[in-house]
């Protein structure tokens, strides 16, 4: 199961982060049919691939989260890289999550500018946090995200649960964890889990409408009305399921 969300850009081109997002997700997707080693060899070697292919050039390209979960008879290994986190549910009743929060500690001051941003000031205060964020791009001390340097692969959050561990293991874009972490809609992470198990719509849904309950972004400021939403869970014991969001999933 692959989660990816592009990165928006203030000045659209046709490499995109929607373009990344997709092209990358494809080269892991086959890497993944083949090979059995490490999930950060795979995305770094995808990463790579895409990067020759396309001649991206770090610093310079486009970016994309990448969220990965792979599993067997015997255990399920986690790679978060970005802020698409992924959530396991155990067969205890027990939440763990699996969160690379380092974006949101690069370029914070203009993040919160932006958040807070008239509709006049929005298009040059993005700017300002892009190139905030992209001078601290896949550094120390700064955050690693799949763009054109195969490194950042192997700075990603990784974790291995036994199978029979686990219940169920959620994946979203931030889009939709912004619902639990921010909007308190739905309150906490199991009642995300109960939704996403009767259809993974549901919980995007619940998201989406909050959101457009505040429409004018007064109750939680947030520099846009909506953000693409993309959920997958894997039922473990039960019939797997996913949906691919507005933007960001594969």
């Amino acid at each position: 199961m692959i989660v990816l969300d592009g990165a928006s850009q203030p000045d659209p081109t046709e490499r995109d982060g929607g373009w990344l997002a997709d092209t990358l997700g494809r080269a892991v997707r086959d890497n993944l049919a083949e090979r059995t080693d490490s999930l950060a060899a795979i995305l770094a070697d995808s990463i790579d691939a895409v990067r020759q292919r396309y001649d991206l050039k770090p610093g310079s390209s486009p970016s994309t989260t990448v969220s990965i979960v792979r599993w067997d008879a015997d255990s399920v290994d986690v790679l978060v890289l970005g802020d698409s986190p992924v959530v396991a549910l155990t067969t205890d009743g027990n939440v763990h999550e699996v969160r690379d929060d380092r974006l949101r500690d690069a370029a914070r001051h203009q993040r919160e500018r932006l958040r807070v941003a008239t509709a006049e000031q929005h298009h040059e205060l993005w700017r300002s946090l892009v190139a905030a964020e992209r001078s601290r791009r896949n550094q120390p001390g700064g955050y690693w995200i799949a763009e054109a340097d195969p490194t950042a692969a192997w700075n990603a959050y990784a974790y291995r649960w036994h199978r029979q561990e686990l219940r169920a293991i959620l994946a979203v874009t931030d889009g939709v964890s912004a619902g639990i972490d921010r909007y308190g809609i739905p309150p906490d992470w199991p009642s995300a889990f109960s939704l996403a198990l009767q259809h993974p719509q549901n919980l995007v849904d619940a998201v989406h409408e909050a959101e457009v309950r505040d429409r004018e972004c007064r109750r939680w400021p947030r520099s846009k009305r909506h953000d693409d939403k993309a959920a997958a869970i894997i039922g473990f014991g039960c019939e797997e399921k996913g949906r691919r969001g507005d933007g960001g999933g594969v």
